[in-house]
C-alpha cells in the first residue's frame, strides 16, 4: 500500500492510503457505499463521485485497472472512472478496460472541472518554474501556460502532482489541481479557471458488480459493443437499426481489435486487402425493457 504524507497547510498532516493491486482484500461488510477511483483525495474523479454518491466513502486506488479489480472482488461496492471529456475527447484506456472485465454500467455523472493553478504558501506565480499535472489536465489549460512560460511536468493524477508539492517541498514548482487538492495539501490557489475552454466537462461512468433493472418510469441510457464483417455500407446499416425505430444515439466511439487487428478481405476485382478490424462502442437512450431497443438490438445481429 502506498502511503502519501500531507505536511503542510492549516489542515493539519495527514496519512492518505491508496489502493494498489496487492491491496484487493475483500473488507468487512459496512452500511456506507464504497465508491473506487483513479488516483489521490482531491481528484477530480473523487469530486464525481462524491456528485453521484454524496455520503458515500471513497477509495483512491494507483490505477484504472485496480478500480475496476476493486468492484470485482467486493472490496468497494461501485467504481466511479472517466470515459469523455468535452476538450480532450474519448478516454481510449477505459473503452478497453470496460471489455476486459465483467462489471455492468449502472449509471453516469457529469462534472465541470474547474483546473485551479497552485504552490506552496508565499510563492507567488512569477517564482514558479514548473508547473506540474496530468497531461490532459496541462492540455487543458496549455495556451494560460505557455503564456507563463513554465517547463510543463507530466504527473499520474492532478491530485497527485499537488501532493508532491506538498510533500516535497517544490518552491520553484506549481500544479494543476482542484479545489479540494488545494485544501487538502495545503496549497494556495494562485489563479482558478486555468482551463482554455470555460465550459469543461468530463463525463464519468459508474460500474457495479450487478446490473440495474431497466424500467420505464424515467429515462435510460444502454451500451453495446459490437464488430462487424466488412462491407459496402455495413456500418450505415448497423446504425440504420436505430434510426428506423426512433432511437437517438448520444455516443458512437471506435476501437482497434487489439487480439485481431488486421483482417484480409478477397474482392474479385481487386484481390486481397488488409484492413483494421474495429469494435464499435454505441450508447443509446432507450431501455432494455422497451420492444423497440429489444428489436433493434435483434436487427443488428
Amino acid at each position: 500500500m502506498r502511503r502519501h504524507w500531507n505536511e503542510g497547510g492549516g489542515t493539519g498532516n495527514r496519512m492518505l492510503f491508496q489502493l494498489s493491486a496487492t491491496d484487493l482484500v475483500a473488507p468487512s461488510q459496512g452500511l456506507n457505499i464504497r465508491v473506487a477511483y483513479q488516483g489521490l483525495p482531491g481528484a477530480f474523479s473523487e469530486a464525481a463521485a462524491l456528485k453521484a454518491y454524496p455520503l458515500c466513502e471513497t477509495v483512491p486506488c494507483e490505477e484504472f485497472d485496480v478500480t475496476f479489480k476493486a468492484v470485482e472482488m467486493s472490496v468497494v461496492d461501485r467504481a466511479v472512472l472517466p470515459i469523455e471529456n468535452s476538450s480532450d475527447g474519448s478516454i481510449h484506456r477505459n473503452y478497453d478496460l470496460l471489455l476486459s472485465h465483467r462489471l455492468h454500467i449502472v449509471g453516469e455523472v457529469q462534472l465541470a472541472v474547474n483546473h485551479c493553478l497552485m504552490a506552496l504558501p508565499g510563492v507567488k506565480k512569477e517564482g514558479i518554474k514548473r508547473v506540474l499535472s496530468h497531461p490532459n489536465a496541462l492540455a487543458q489549460c496549455e495556451f494560460k501556460l505557455n503564456k507563463l512560460e513554465v517547463i510543463q511536468q507530466n504527473m499520474h493524477d492532478t491530485a497527485g502532482a499537488a501532493q508532491i508539492i506538498a510533500s516535497d517541498n517544490l518552491r520553484d514548482a506549481g500544479a494543476i489541481a482542484s479545489v479540494q487538492a488545494a485544501e487538502i495539501y495545503g496549497l494556495n490557489i494562485l489563479e482558478k479557471g486555468m482551463q482554455d475552454l470555460s465550459d469543461n466537462v468530463t463525463r464519468f461512468l459508474i460500474l457495479a458488480r450487478e446490473p440495474i433493472i431497466p424500467g420505464t418510469d424515467r429515462p435510460f441510457k444502454t451500451s453495446i459493443v459490437f464488430t462487424l464483417d466488412e462491407g459496402p455500407g455495413v456500418l450505415f446499416k448497423a446504425l440504420a437499426v436505430f434510426s428506423l425505430r426512433n432511437i437517438s444515439l448520444t455516443k458512437i466511439e471506435s476501437r482497434p481489435q487489439r487480439k485481431r487487428p488486421l483482417k484480409v478481405v478477397t474482392d474479385s476485382n481487386h484481390g486481397t486487402a488488409k484492413y483494421f478490424d474495429y469494435l464499435f462502442y454505441i450508447d443509446f437512450e432507450a431501455s432494455m425493457i422497451e420492444p423497440r431497443a429489444q428489436n433493434a438490438l435483434a436487427h443488428l445481429q
